[in-house]
């Protein structure tokens, strides 16, 4: 299985996931990183926050309309 998501794609948070304090709109993928906890993972960043995110594959999506 491979990650779904590539390095400099753009992603969303899924709505449903409470991240606290999370920046609306989209993120960029900055890494790839292992599969853990039953998910691949990625760092992902806001171009609105000053730091990077780690999230599950399963908490992020392809913004609508993108291809």
């Amino acid at each position: 299985m491979l990650h779904k998501f590539r390095t400099g794609q753009s992603v969303r948070i899924v709505n449903g996931f409470p991240f606290r304090n999370a920046a609306t709109g989209l993120y960029e993928v900055v890494r790839q990183l292992p599969f853990a906890e039953g998910d691949y993972q990625y760092r992902i960043k806001s171009g609105r926050e000053q730091y990077e995110r780690v999230v599950k594959e399963s908490e992020i999506e392809s913004p609508v309309g993108s291809s």
